[in-house]
């Protein structure tokens, strides 16, 4: 698939315009921080995460203000997450979507004060009474979100990939490892869908579906990537698993194997969201663009 899926090209002006205004602009001293927030997160991405809340949104009916601002919230989170991973005490990199990562910018300190931030900030915008007239979604909103990045999610997730770097690990202990601290996130921006739809158990369960077996997808992608992938493609380091011994699939399975695990994900995704028939064509193509995507 050479071109970006509609999904994605559709929903950017809107997801980029509300990041611009929800995301704070400070005066001295507090500048630096508030710089080093915009940039981690207006600096470039193809923004997958927030435009699959819209798009699952949309299948409920909800479009506007309030699938924007959950989307918001999810990319300040990825973002936070971006920074943190960057960091020297995790993966020390230095490039992320073509630019200077945030601590190499911003230095150390203040990167990591901007990605507590940006992880706080979108707990905010989800509290806020503009994102849905109902509290109790809200409410929902907020408690799948902590779950999905927390001590039992993304986190735990981060945790498990510094413990198991350069030890020999199976293949179920790489999926949970990747389902934690990958789809985790990707679960809840389509769950976030159904939440905000106010939709019943079996829908919420087949975004649920959709959004792991997605997230399992471009992970492996990921991994693939970064085995094959060029650095200029990228933004990023290519080949930096490998030289730090992460446990991947596709050191566990091979190229191939991998390759063909990840299109069994992407299929299993599309099977997902069999009940919503020709609604969800925009969120089929986004499972079969994760697999064939090039960056």
């Amino acid at each position: 698939m050479s071109s970006l899926p509609r999904i994605l090209v559709e929903n950017t002006r809107g997801i980029e315009e509300t990041l611009e205004r929800l995301l704070p602009r400070g005066r001295q001293p507090e500048k630096a921080l508030h710089d080093a927030m915009r940039y981690a997160v207006l600096g470039g991405g193809k923004r997958l995460r927030p435009a699959l809340v819209v798009a699952s949104a949309a299948l409920f009916g909800v479009v506007g203000p309030s699938a924007l601002r959950t989307a918001a919230a999810v990319e300040m989170t990825h973002c936070f997450s971006l920074v943190h991973d960057d960091l020297p005490a995790l993966d020390n990199d230095e490039l992320r979507r073509g630019r200077p990562t945030c601590h190499i910018a911003f230095g150390e300190a203040t990167a990591i004060l901007a990605g507590d931030g940006l992880l706080t900030q979108a707990f905010e915008v989800l509290s806020d009474p503009a994102t849905h007239d109902a509290a109790e979604v809200r409410l929902e909103l907020v408690r799948v979100l902590a779950e999905a990045v927390g001590a039992s999610g993304m986190i735990a997730g981060q945790a498990i990939d510094l413990a198991f770097e350069h030890e020999s690990v199976d293949r179920p202990g790489v999926e949970r490892l990747q389902a934690l601290k990958t789809g985790a996130l990707f679960t809840f921006c389509t769950e976030a869908g159904a939440i905000l739809g106010q939709a019943d158990q079996d829908a919420r369960e087949a975004m649920i579906a959709y959004g792991r077996n997605l997230g399992a997808a471009f992970q492996v992608a990921d991994d693939l990537l970064d085995h094959e992938g060029d650095s200029a493609a990228l933004g990023k380091a290519a080949g930096k698993d490998a030289a730090a011994g992460k446990a991947t699939l596709v050191a566990v399975l091979g190229l191939e194997p991998a390759r063909a695990m990840a299109q069994r994900f992407a299929g299993q995704a599309i099977d997902a969201l069999e009940a919503f028939g020709e609604a969800a064509g925009g969120l089929k193509e986004l499972a079969r663009f994760a697999v064939e995507r090039r960056s």
